[in-house]
C-alpha cells in the first residue's frame, strides 16, 4: 500500500513523473518499468527532498515486523533497480544519494504537481540539496540533446585548446617580444606558457580520446580532472591579447570573455551527456 499522504499526487524531477496514486514511474511520457518495492521507496525519497531517509524507515515501508528477509542485501536490491529506472549510479548521483549507514537521500529538484504539497515536501525546484541557491548547473536544469552533438562540441573544444599549445609552444620568441612590451619580466610569463603548455597537451588529448571512443567512465574522470581544468583555461583564456596586435584591443576582450567562460561550458556539456539520447 503506498503512503496516504502522497496519493493523487505526481512528483516531476528532471525528465521523470511519479504518478502515486498510479504507481507509475514515465519518462518524458513513457512509462518507466519499476517494481513496486522500488516504486515505493522513490515515493519515501520524493515526500522529503534533501532531507535522509534513513535505513529503517525504509524497512518498516518494504517489511512488515513478521517478515524475515535479509534486510541489508534485499534493501541494496531494491535500490539497485531504482537507480537502473532512474538511469542513476550510487558513485556519481544525480538523483539518489547514499549515506553509508544511515540512508538515502533524494538530491534533485522536486515539484509536487496537481496539489498543495503538505509540510516537509515543499518544491525545491530552485535550490540545491542542501536548500543553498546554486550559480552552477544542475543535471536536471538541462535538455536532452543528441549524444553525438555532445561528444562533437566536446571534442572541439579539446582541439582547440591543443591548437592553442601547439601555436605558442611553435612562436615562443615572438610570445617573448610580445610579452616585453607589456610586462617588465617577459620571461616569468613565457615560462608559465610553457609549462601549462606542456601540461595541456597531454590532458586534451587523454579527453580527446576519451570522447573520440565514448568512454563511459570519461564524465566521473572529468569531473575529477575538472579542479585542475579550470585554472588552467582560466589562464589560457588571456590568451587572445598576445595577438591584441592582430586582433585590436576590444576583440581581444571579447574573445576572452569567452574563453572564460569555456570551463563551465565543457562541465555542462558532461552533464548533457549523462542525459543524452541517441
Amino acid at each position: 500500500m503506498q503512503p496516504a499522504s502522497s496519493e493523487k499526487r505526481v512528483f516531476s524531477f528532471g525528465l521523470y513523473q511519479a504518478d502515486a496514486a498510479a504507481g507509475e514511474l514515465r519518462k518524458n511520457g513513457r512509462k518507466v518499468k519499476l517494481q513496486e518495492q522500488p516504486f515505493r521507496v522513490l515515493l519515501l525519497l520524493l515526500e522529503r527532498p534533501g532531507a535522509i531517509v534513513t535505513r529503517e524507515e525504509i524497512r518498516r515501508t518494504l517489511w512488515s515486523e513478521d517478515i524475515f528477509v535479509d534486510f541489508d542485501h534485499s534493501l541494496n536490491t531494491v535500490v539497485n533497480k531504482l537507480r537502473d529506472a532512474l538511469d542513476d549510479a550510487a558513485s556519481n548521483p544525480r538523483f539518489i544519494e547514499t549515506l553509508a549507514r544511515r540512508g538515502y537521500r533524494f538530491i534533485a529538484p522536486v515539484e509536487l504537481l496537481g496539489e498543495t504539497a503538505a509540510p516537509g515536501s515543499a518544491s525545491v525546484a530552485n535550490e540545491t540539496p542542501a536548500g543553498r541557491l546554486s550559480l552552477l548547473t544542475h543535471p536536471d536544469e538541462l535538455p536532452s540533446v543528441s549524444h553525438g552533438i555532445v561528444r562533437v562540441l566536446f571534442a572541439l573544444i579539446q582541439v582547440m585548446y591543443l591548437c592553442f599549445y601547439v601555436v605558442s609552444l611553435a612562436k615562443l620568441g615572438s610570445i617573448e617580444r610580445i610579452v616585453a612590451a607589456m610586462v617588465p619580466r617577459p620571461q616569468w610569463i613565457v615560462a608559465l606558457v610553457l609549462l601549462t603548455a606542456v601540461a595541456g597537451i597531454p590532458t586534451r588529448l587523454y579527453l580527446l580520446a576519451s570522447v573520440a571512443f565514448d568512454s563511459k567512465s570519461l564524465q566521473q574522470k572529468f569531473r575529477k580532472l575538472f579542479p585542475l581544468i579550470f585554472p588552467l583555461d582560466e589562464l589560457w583564456a588571456l590568451a587572445p591579447f598576445l595577438a591584441v596586435q592582430q586582433l585590436g584591443l576590444g576583440l581581444a576582450f571579447a574573445a576572452t570573455a569567452a574563453l572564460l567562460y569555456l570551463p563551465f561550458s565543457q562541465r555542462t556539456l558532461m552533464l548533457m551527456r549523462s542525459k543524452a539520447v541517441g
